[in-house]
């Protein structure tokens, strides 16, 4: 029995060292792993301030997030990420405990609840038509009496129940072109105002019941000049826009059934030229703001429809609501910036010159202008009135203002990650060093001595406290921002109006003999969306984030490649591909130039056009023909080119392997000791083409419409050297393309079922290498040059297996000197071996290869961020750590997440789970026992000597 019970534990130990996993003990959560949530750049928000209870804010982001925030603190109540195609059109606060959203182009209305979040309704406004989306929640609305909520969107107006989200009655516009602008219901009123424009040049306002939809009143009429821009409602029965040419201000009074309009032109009310104005969107009773280039104006319209100039502000950059705060007083706030600091002025709609709060705060000059500004009022203790202001940023910050101070801020900017980049620590140099960036020394020796007090049970109650501080004091260093930088020269400005695609590139990464150079960033951004627009180029100091010099190019950037080439500072040699498919060579020095035409004839590097269907391999020609000489530009050409028929297929993905991949060996031993050689190129390309019918989501085609192609090509030579194709199939498509295999993920519409397949391509003619007496006389190919231009003797071996879970993203982990085992999706690359089959032979078995099962196993402990989710997921960049056998993942979306990841274990490190304990009693044990010994074997040798 003793015997069984043995042999069942040297198994479990041995199938715990064959399938790795990723599982953490609780205590290891925030040693080796963070996480940070963020809610992204807040677009509308509405407090909540009641009596009782905990002080909220709930905000809407354009990130399709709604979030409470506690106004005390910088903690997150809850949270909800409403999905990509959710965009929030419109946030509320109902009955004084419901959260209303209205989301997805209007046709979806939801009412949270407000302490926890739990979703207590859910209403599905179905059209097909689009229009403007607006959220009317009548602020007299009473608790727990059923009230009307009134949505439009879809081009219907509907009115739901505020307590069930029933809908109790529609409207349907859509047939009369009728662009609503405004929802308008007075206070205390069950009459109802819808107006609008027709055509842009015709008025309408529909009177209606709120309680049954009933249509009371249509008045309509006609002004020849047309209408333009924003809608700005002073009153219930006054709106102010902009005539078609934007040089007039139309004055709308809808009041007992007449429409009157009213023209002022903007000359008549101010003498200084304006050039373009707009109205700011801000909800201001009994005025407006006009917004130009230089100055803000402020206009009151009187009873009789009349302008009036208030003031003119130079420097105001965003004006909030109004918001009652007393028995018929409104106020609301507009924000000024000089210099370094912002001045927060409330307003008295009524008392213009009478400041009733102005207030200072000095802000950090990279976090930009103010955006938006959101005020809510508060009872001080005194009883007299206060008010806090929630500001969002040109950064995407979120600050809190009170009291001329900033309570909390948050980085929501880190929720609009748009690309990664890693760098090591700083090496030890003047000016930085890796001590300040971890500890001093004093701190480091403390920490181990009380560790080890901890460890040996010495510890007191003051140690545990401040093992249990330094704990939290080192989680609290993770993920933290050591700097922020807002680059000017990427800011929408007059040269460059629309900053769009920023990406980053390695620059400079010195190291060997240039040490003492600064490692820096590339930081490419076009000026425009246009393929032909200029671009800006920025390089950054990585360890400080100081912008070192920018650049405003003439030409346009299409395309980005960064060489396999450095300078003797270690500049990697970049090539920006413009619109009329010249390549400009930066940096733009005399040695880069004598290093890129010594490598001229090896460069080549492909373009895919997708809506187009082709994918074209290009090659450089000479220097750039023109009118002014240019040494760093180069003319290219075409070698050769692939044209998808784009009524058969549409290009869906393509996937490339990384540049700085490192592969541990080219041969693969098999079964019956057996070797078969990758065939791994760097010039080979991953493509993934759809049926046409299907390349909307999942349920647009059927299954006889829907196919998936998959190719392997070569992209110095354009020759395709595997095509797959799988039929009944859907994207989206996933894949990751490492070594010599790729995995793709994709659904396949006749099983209903996610899919997972592999593809692994090995090379044929090194096949002669594995003849012992041709290697002994030295008649193998292994030395034999490889090129791309003779057609390679390859075989691929694929396999498809099931996946049961949607796969939002996916990466391959990368390792110091690519020792391990690659996983996808925390599954171990044995699963995803195209040789299992259902019975492997005993020489498979032996070789690592897995029984074939069904579908794809997903262990609960092998889940990367264990408990937590990255919502939103955008992208994984995964980067080798020097320390042999783990890497780095850093995973970002509206939460980052970062982790250290040893799949193939820790084999040349303790693991943290290692006994201490245990090694540390058996280092004093022998310790004393060598001393023991030491004075017996002392005491033994004198008396041999007296004998």
């Amino acid at each position: 029995m003793d015997m069984v019970i043995m042999v069942f534990l040297i198994s479990l130990m041995l199938l715990s060292t064959t399938i790795s996993t990723f599982s953490l003990y609780e205590d290891q959560v925030g040693l080796m792993d963070w996480h940070q949530q963020y809610v992204g750049k807040v677009r509308d928000a509405v407090f909540h301030t009641q009596k009782t209870g905990r002080k909220r804010v709930v905000v809407s982001t354009e990130k399709n997030v709604i979030a409470s925030l506690d106004l005390r603190h910088v903690e997150i109540f809850w949270r909800h990420v409403l999905g990509a195609n959710a965009a929030i059109d419109g946030i509320d606060i109902a009955m004084g405990k419901y959260i209303i959203t209205l989301s997805s182009e209007g046709s979806i209305l939801r009412a949270w609840n407000l302490p926890d979040g739990q979703m207590v309704w859910e209403s599905f406004l179905h059209s097909p038509n689009h229009s403007k989306s607006l959220l009317l929640v009548p602020t007299s609305l009473k608790i727990d009496k059923d009230n009307v909520i009134l949505v439009f969107g879809k081009g219907c107006l509907h009115a739901i129940s505020s307590i069930h989200g029933e809908i109790l009655w529609m409207k349907d516009f859509a047939a009369e072109s009728f662009d609503v602008q405004h929802v308008i219901q007075p206070l205390g009123s069950d009459i109802i105002y819808v107006v609008g424009f027709v055509d842009s040049s015709q008025f309408n306002v529909y009177q209606m019941n709120a309680k049954n939809g009933e249509l009371l009143k249509h008045e309509s009429a006609a002004f020849s000049g047309g209408f333009s821009g924003e809608v700005s409602l002073v009153s219930s029965s006054t709106l102010v826009m902009l005539d078609s040419t934007g040089s007039t201000l139309i004055t709308v009074n809808f009041h007992n059934g007449e429409i009157n309009f009213q023209k002022t032109h903007i000359s008549d009310l101010i003498e200084e030229t304006l050039g373009m104005a707009m109205i700011l969107p801000s909800k201001l009773t009994g005025m407006f703001a006009l917004k130009t280039s230089t100055f803000t104006i402020f206009i009151r319209v009187t009873r009789e429809g009349k302008l009036e100039v208030v003031d003119e502000i130079n420097h105001v950059t965003a004006v909030s609501d109004a918001v009652s705060f007393s028995e018929g007083q409104q106020a609301f706030a507009l924000v000024e910036h000089h210099y370094n600091d912002i001045y927060v002025t409330l307003k008295l709609g009524q008392e213009w010159n009478s400041d009733l709060l102005k207030e200072s705060i000095k802000l950090d000059r990279q976090r930009g202008m103010v955006h938006k500004v959101f005020i809510n009022n508060y009872i001080r203790t005194d009883k007299s009135h206060g008010f806090r202001a929630l500001i969002v940023m040109e950064d995407h910050s979120l600050l809190l203002l009170q009291q001329g101070e900033i309570v909390w801020s948050r980085e929501d900017g880190l929720a609009s990650v748009i690309d990664v980049t890693m760098s090591e620590l700083p090496v030890e140099k003047k000016g930085v060093s890796v001590a300040k960036v971890e500890q001093n020394l004093f701190e480091w020796l403390k920490g181990h001595i009380l560790k080890i007090k901890g460890t040996l049970m010495l510890a007191s109650p003051e140690d545990v406290v401040a093992i249990q501080a330094m704990r939290l004091k080192s989680f609290e260093k993770n993920g933290r921002i050591v700097w922020s930088l807002l680059l000017n020269s990427l800011r929408k400005s007059e040269t460059c109006v629309n900053p769009t695609r920023v990406n980053l590139y390695q620059w400079q990464v010195p190291h060997h003999h240039a040490m003492g150079e600064n490692p820096s960033v590339l930081v490419v951004c076009r000026c425009g969306s246009s393929s032909d627009s200029p671009g800006v180029l920025s390089f950054v100091y990585i360890y400080t984030g100081k912008e070192l010099s920018s650049s405003s190019l003439v030409h346009s950037i299409v395309q980005v490649i960064s060489l396999p080439f450095t300078d003797s500072t270690e500049q990697r040699l970049h090539l920006l591909i413009d619109a009329q498919q010249q390549a400009h060579l930066y940096p733009k020095t005399p040695e880069a130039v004598g290093i890129f035409q010594r490598e001229f004839s090896n460069i080549y590097w492909y373009s895919v056009e997708a809506d187009d269907g082709i994918i074209k391999g290009h090659a450089l020609k000479g220097n750039c023909v023109g009118q002014v000489s240019d040494e760093y530009c180069f003319e290219t050409k075409d070698m050769w080119s692939i044209v998808f028929p784009l009524e058969s297929e549409k290009i869906l993905t393509t996937v490339t392997r990384k540049l700085n991949e490192v592969v541990h060996t080219q041969a693969k031993v098999i079964a019956e000791r057996d070797v078969m050689y990758k065939y791994i190129s760097k010039n080979l390309l991953f493509v993934v083409t759809v049926a046409p019918k299907a390349t909307g989501g999942i349920g647009s085609a059927t299954p006889e419409e829907s196919w998936l192609v998959a190719y392997l090509v070569d992209t110095v030579t354009g020759h395709m050297l595997h095509r797959m194709t799988h039929h009944g199939s859907h994207g989206p498509v996933h894949a990751v393309f490492s070594e010599n295999w790729v995995v793709y993920h994709y659904f396949n519409l006749r099983a209903h079922r996610y899919e997972m397949s592999v593809v692994e391509i090995f090379d044929q003619s090194r096949a002669d290498n594995k003849d012992v007496w041709k290697l002994a006389v030295g008649k193998h190919n292994l030395a034999s040059p490889i090129s791309s231009y003779s057609r390679p003797e390859v075989i691929t071996k694929s396999q498809v297996l099931l996946f049961y879970l949607f796969c939002e993203s996916n990466s391959c982990y990368f390792y110091g000197q690519g020792y391990n085992f690659k996983a996808v999706l925390a599954l171990n690359k044995h699963f995803l071996d195209p040789r299992r089959s259902i019975n492997p032979t005993q020489a498979e078995r032996e070789e690592g290869i897995i029984p074939l099962t069904d579908s794809l196993p997903i262990i609960p402990q092998s889940y990367v961020t264990h408990a937590l989710q990255v919502e939103g997921l955008r992208g994984v960049v995964t980067a080798p750590a020097k320390l042999e056998s783990t890497a780095l993942v850093f995973a970002y979306g509206v939460r980052l997440f970062f982790t250290r990841l040893a799949p193939s274990r820790t084999y040349d490190s303790l693991t943290e789970d290692f006994n201490y304990d245990s090694l540390l009693i058996t280092i004093v044990a022998l310790v004393v026992a060598t001393f023991v010994t030491w004075i017996l074997s002392e005491k033994k040798e004198l008396r041999d000597k007296w004998r």
